[in-house]
């Protein structure tokens, strides 16, 4: 699997992807210009991931971050049940801490999706809290996770 910078062209993919059924319940969607506004953000990588086809993307945030403290913004995949998911986060943890430069990885999680807590939980994430009802959903209220993995975790796992 290949990950590269999203172009223009590739937002029509990217909002499908966030549109489809599967997807959808476990991301906040975002406008055509909120993304467009991702691409041009030099503290954001908005990233495609790629095997043959388009199979998902991923958003970092925080790259600037004077902490050191990058978020894993989201991670879509619609290639499902292939290991993507499993691929993608081992990729972007290294990018994350090789690459950027980062001392911590975090992300949140709807509190519902048991599938992607598994992942970051196999991938060395650790639960730091809950957001308690933070997001309100039509008349309903949903939590979120907050996970996070740290350098000397990653290197841990990376190296023994």
């Amino acid at each position: 699997m290949q990950i590269n910078n999203t172009k223009e062209s590739d937002l029509a993919y990217v909002l499908e992807a966030e549109g489809n059924e599967e997807n959808c319940k476990y991301i906040i969607p975002w406008s055509v210009e909120r993304h467009l506004q991702a691409l041009s953000d030099h503290d954001t990588a908005h990233l495609i991931l790629q095997d043959e086809v388009n199979v998902g993307y991923v958003i970092l945030a925080g790259l600037l971050d004077p902490n050191q403290s990058i978020e894993f913004r989201r991670i879509v995949i619609t290639e499902k049940g292939k290991g993507y998911g499993k691929e993608a986060v081992e990729i972007i943890k290294k990018l994350a801490f090789e690459t950027y430069h980062a001392h911590r990885l975090w992300l949140d999680v709807k509190a519902q999706n048991y599938r992607a807590q598994s992942l970051y939980s196999r991938a060395g994430f650790i639960v730091e809290g809950t957001l308690r009802e933070c997001l309100k959903s039509g008349d309903e209220y949903e939590s979120l996770i907050i996970m996070s993995i740290l350098l000397q975790e990653y290197k841990k796992d990376k190296f023994g």
